[in-house]
C-alpha cells in the first residue's frame, strides 16, 4: 500500500471520528429535546438526498434522448418550476401556523410522493409538467419553510443554534449522498445508457435516480407520521407543550382542509399588508435582496454545472467513456466540507455581529468563483504532483492521460467557496428564523422568499445563455468556457458590494 493511501485512510478515519463527535456534541447540547426534533433532522437527510440527486439530474434529463429539450428550453422549464415553488411558498407559508408542523409536512410529503411516483416512469413532457413537476413544486414549497419553523418550535432560544447546527449538518449529509447517488448511477448505467427494470421497462440513468428519490420519500412519510402534532418547547420554561389546531376529524375533511388553506392564504395576504408598511421589514428585505446574488450561485452549481461538467470536462478534456464524476466536484465536496467547518466557524464567530459575518463570508464565496477563471497553466504543477494524484486519481478516478489542471482549479474553487458559505449561510438561516414573530413563523419565513422570486427569471436566462455561448452541445472544444465563471463570479460579487454600501442601514437596525 502506498504512503498516500495510508494518509488518505488515516485522514478518513479522523474525519469519521470528528463527525461522530460533532453529532454526539449536538445531541448532548439538545438533551431533553422532544423526539420530533430528531425526526425532523433525520427526515432532512432523506429529503435532501432525494432532492440533491434529482436537482443535478433535472436539466440533463430534460435534454436527454427521451425529451430532447434544448439548453434554453430546459433552463426555462426549470425556471418555471422554480417560480411555482416560490409563489406557492409565499402564498401558503402561513399554513404551518394554521395546520401545525406535522400536518403540513405530511401534506407536502404526500404531494411529493405523487410527483416523484410519476417521473421515473414517463418521458412525456406534458405528463411530467402537470403530474410530476407541478406537484413536486407544491410539495417542496410546503415542506421547505416548515422544516425551519419546526427547528425553531422544537428548541429554546438557548438551544436554537445547536438545533439549526444539527439540522444544517444532516441536511448537507443528504446533499452529499444525493450527489454520490447521481455519480454512482451514471457510472454504472452510463450517462446515455438504459437499465432494464425487472424485465418490464427500460429506464434511463436519470429515471433510476428519480426512483431512488421516490423510495427516500416513502421512508420520509413514515417517519413524519410518527411525529406528534403541535409539539413545541416553551421558550421560557423549556417544557414540552402541545399547540392546539383546528380539528379535521369531524365532517368532510376535504372541505375542512380547503377552508384552512383558504384562511391561511387570507392570513398570508393580511400579514403582507401589515409588514409592507414597516420600515424594519424593508430593511430586512433589503439585506435578503443584497444576498440573493451570492445565493443564486447554488442555482448554477445545481443546474448549470452538470451540463458544463459533462461537456467541458467529459467531452472536452477527458475521454467521454471514462469521464469525471461531475457530481462529486461540488455535490459531494461542498456539503462534506460544510459538515466539518460549520461547527468550528459557528464557535469562532458566535460573538460577531451577523452583518460582519455575512459580509466576510459572502466576499470569500464570491471571490473564490473567479479562481476558475485563472489560466490552466497556473495549476499544471499541482495537477502533476501529489495534489493531482490525490484529487484526480484517488478521488475522481480520472484516467492518467487526462489529468487536466482545469479540474484541480475547479476543486480549489469549490473548497474556498465552501469556506465562505460555512461562514455566512448558517447565520443567515438562523437570523431569518429568529426574527419571525411568535405564531407567524411560517408566514414570515415564507416572505423571505420574495427577493428570489423575480431573480429566478434572470438567473434562468443567464444559465441558458452561458451554456449556449460558452459550453454548447456537440462542440469538440470550449476555448471560452472560463467565461461561465466570469459571469457567475461577477454576479456573486454584487452581494458583498451591496452589503458594504448599505452597511450603516443594516447595522443600525441589526
Amino acid at each position: 500500500m502506498e504512503t498516500l493511501d495510508l494518509i488518505i485512510y488515516a485522514f478518513g478515519a479522523v474525519l469519521l471520528a470528528v463527525f461522530v463527535y460533532i453529532i454526539i456534541s449536538y445531541v448532548k447540547g439538545l438533551k431533553g429535546a422532544p423526539r420530533e426534533l430528531y425526526i425532523v433532522c433525520s427526515t432532512s437527510v432523506l429529503e435532501y438526498t432525494a432532492y440533491g440527486a434529482m436537482a443535478m439530474s433535472f436539466v440533463l434529463f430534460l435534454s436527454s434522448k427521451g425529451l430532447d429539450l434544448s439548453d434554453k428550453n430546459a433552463s426555462w422549464f426549470i425556471v418555471a418550476w422554480g417560480l411555482v415553488i416560490s409563489v406557492v411558498t409565499m402564498v401558503v407559508g402561513s399554513i404551518a401556523d394554521t395546520f401545525g408542523v406535522k400536518r403540513t409536512l405530511l401534506m407536502g410529503t404526500t404531494i411529493l410522493l405523487f410527483g416523484r411516483f410519476v417521473i421515473p416512469f414517463t418521458e412525456n413532457l406534458y405528463i411530467l409538467a402537470i403530474f410530476s413537476f407541478l406537484p413536486m413544486g407544491i410539495g417542496l414549497a410546503l415542506k421547505g419553510p416548515v422544516l425551519t419553523v419546526a427547528i425553531k418550535k422544537l428548541t429554546t432560544p438557548e438551544t436554537s443554534a445547536l438545533g439549526f447546527g444539527l439540522f444544517y449538518t444532516l441536511m448537507n449529509v443528504g446533499y452529499a449522498l444525493g450527489a454520490w447517488i447521481f455519480d454512482k448511477v451514471r457510472h454504472e448505467i452510463g450517462r446515455d445508457g438504459d437499465y432494464n427494470m425487472l424485465g418490464l421497462m427500460d429506464m434511463s440513468a436519470y429515471q433510476v435516480i428519480f426512483l431512488i428519490a421516490l423510495i427516500c420519500t416513502i421512508f420520509n412519510f413514515i417517519m413524519i407520521y410518527m411525529m406528534r402534532n403541535g409539539a413545541e418547547l416553551n421558550d421560557e420554561t423549556g417544557e414540552l407543550q402541545f399547540e392546539k389546531f383546528d380539528d379535521l376529524q369531524e365532517g368532510n375533511k376535504a372541505v375542512a382542509i380547503y377552508k384552512l388553506v383558504k384562511d391561511a392564504g387570507v392570513d398570508a395576504i393580511a400579514l403582507m399588508k401589515k409588514v409592507f408598511v414597516e420600515k424594519a421589514f424593508w430593511i430586512f428585505m433589503g439585506m435578503l435582496s443584497s444576498l440573493i446574488f451570492v445565493r443564486l450561485t447554488f442555482y448554477h452549481f445545481h443546474y448549470t454545472f452538470p451540463k458544463y461538467g459533462d461537456r467541458v470536462l467529459n467531452e472536452g478534456v477527458v475521454n467521454a467513456a471514462e469521464g469525471v464524476n461531475v457530481g462529486a466536484i461540488f455535490g459531494v465536496l461542498n456539503p462534506m466540507i460544510i459538515i466539518f467547518l460549520t461547527p468550528l466557524i459557528a464557535t469562532l464567530t458566535k460573538q460577531f455581529k451577523s452583518f460582519n459575518v455575512l459580509l466576510i463570508g459572502t466576499f470569500i464565496s464570491s471571490i473564490a468563483i473567479l479562481i476558475a477563471v485563472i489560466p490552466d497553466q497556473y495549476f499544471l504543477s499541482m495537477s502533476q504532483g501529489w495534489v493531482g494524484e490525490l484529487i484526480l486519481h484517488k478521488w475522481l478516478d480520472v484516467p492518467d492521460g487526462a489529468r487536466e489542471p482545469l479540474i484541480v482549479s475547479l476543486v480549489i474553487m469549490v473548497i474556498i467557496f465552501t469556506v465562505g458559505e460555512a461562514i455566512w449561510s448558517p447565520r443567515l438561516m438562523q437570523f431569518t428564523a429568529e426574527i419571525a414573530p411568535k405564531g407567524k413563523e411560517g408566514s414570515y419565513i415564507a416572505l423571505s422568499m420574495l427577493p428570489s422570486f423575480l431573480a429566478k427569471f434572470a438567473v434562468g436566462y443567464m444559465s441558458a445563455e452561458l451554456l449556449v455561448n460558452y459550453a454548447p452541445e456537440g462542440a469538440s472544444h470550449y476555448p471560452l468556457h472560463y467565461m461561465v465563471w466570469v459571469w457567475i463570479g461577477g454576479m456573486a460579487l454584487i452581494s458583498p458590494i451591496l452589503l458594504f454600501i448599505f452597511k450603516r442601514a443594516f447595522t443600525r437596525n441589526e
